[in-house]
């Protein structure tokens, strides 16, 4: 079914790094929990009020509440799906992310009214009228709710979208939280135990608790989280590629929406190339970084020693030196600059966020094991980077 609305109602379905088409996907996912939200909230509803049923009751306003985030879904993509302009010059991809984030406010405030309206019931019982219309119209909700799981994880999936990925979850909880009302009905109706209260409560308690996943989820963009591995190997793979570039070092993804990111990175170039045909090499990986990954690219060259045995047989000596210090140090940019006294050996290392050196006790660690080299013959002159990747 899934792949029927897709391939009817989305062109182009698999270039989903377009804006244009990853609105057509936004759009297809609001219509669609639009409208079958709308059909469940008044089902549940006549089920509510045939069995006097807190539980029930407010899992129809769940459902009207699941409506109006499709609604924000479906604006969130639209205006996300703008082109630039010149007070938005990356865009307006993030927007995707505030519908995201929407929605899962959407999600725990509807927990969270469900779990007072609970605790009322859980205070002041009173009995739930069973009715079979109503056992049917929950049941067939948990199967309506299934397939939006599936179909919002799906689109979710094909492009990457963690708006959608809110959108899955919050119609896998409502799917907890039928089949709880549900059972919670047929266990007072056939074991004569009120139940109603307390099956409300742990609705709105796993409600609330998967609102809280989705409004991580949408956050960490926003916030800038680590790249995908993936990704970054992959960049770092295309760059490399080119023989002319010995080395990727200092790679930032700056996210401004799905399908919209810029790449900064260094690249190590033999310091004795023609500068003018580094530049045109240059150039032609940022473009084919543009066309694979459709991600502005910016690279800075560094020259560095390529065809210099001593430099580059002490260069794998501080590396090593490095690693004994920590695995996940390492360096770049190495240099030399012979002086009368000794040599100075000039780089950069790269060490993680929270490492549990400070950096000056990683600098001085370095200096130390370098100056013990060769009698005290090499000097670090040490500048400390931090792991973006």
């Amino acid at each position: 079914m899934t792949h029927f609305l897709v391939r009817h109602f989305i062109k182009n379905s698999g270039d989903v790094h377009d804006p244009a088409v990853r609105q057509r996907y936004g759009m297809l996912s609001g219509c669609v929990g639009i409208a079958l939200n709308l059909l469940l909230c008044a089902g549940k509803f006549l089920a509510g009020v045939l069995t006097s049923s807190i539980a029930v009751t407010a899992d129809a306003f769940n459902n009207l509440s699941d409506a109006g985030s499709s609604i924000v879904t479906l604006v969130g993509f639209k205006m996300a799906g703008q082109k630039p302009d010149p007070d938005h010059p990356f865009g307006h991809g993030r927007i995707e992310y505030l519908a995201g984030l929407a929605v899962s406010m959407v999600i725990i405030l509807a927990g969270v009214e469900l779990g007072k309206a609970s605790f009322g019931k859980i205070l002041n019982p009173s009995p739930v009228d069973f009715s079979v219309l109503s056992c049917v119209i929950l049941a067939c909700s948990i199967a309506v709710k299934l397939w939006m799981f599936v179909f919002n994880r799906r689109l979710g999936r094909d492009i990457g979208s963690s708006a959608m990925q809110a959108t899955a979850a919050d119609s896998l909880s409502d799917t907890a939280a039928t089949a709880v009302v549900l059972l919670g009905t047929l266990a007072g109706h056939f074991f004569d135990v009120t139940v109603d209260g307390w099956m409300g409560a742990a609705v709105a308690l796993f409600i609330i608790y998967s609102g809280i996943g989705a409004a991580r989820d949408t956050l960490n963009p926003l916030l800038g989280q680590k790249p995908d591995p993936e990704l970054v190997q992959n960049i770092a793979d295309t760059v490399l590629a080119h023989k002319e570039i010995v080395g990727v070092h200092d790679l930032i993804i700056h996210d401004y929406g799905p399908g919209r990111c810029m790449i900064s990175l260094h690249a190590e170039v033999p310091c004795d190339a023609d500068i003018l045909q580094m530049h045109d090499i240059i150039d032609d990986v940022e473009r084919e970084l543009q066309d694979r990954y459709c991600a502005a690219a910016v690279i800075h060259m560094d020259p560095i020693a390529t065809d210099d045995e001593l430099t580059l047989r002490k260069r794998a000596e501080v590396a090593a030196l490095v690693k004994l210090i920590d695995p996940s140090v390492s360096i770049h940019d190495f240099r030399m600059t012979a002086g009368p006294g000794h040599t100075n050996l000039i780089f950069d290392v790269v060490v993680p966020h929270n490492f549990r050196l400070s950096d000056q006790q990683i600098s001085e660690a370095i200096r130390n094991a370098i100056s013990a080299m060769d009698g005290g013959k090499y000097y670090a002159v040490v500048h400390i980077d931090k792991a973006y990747t």
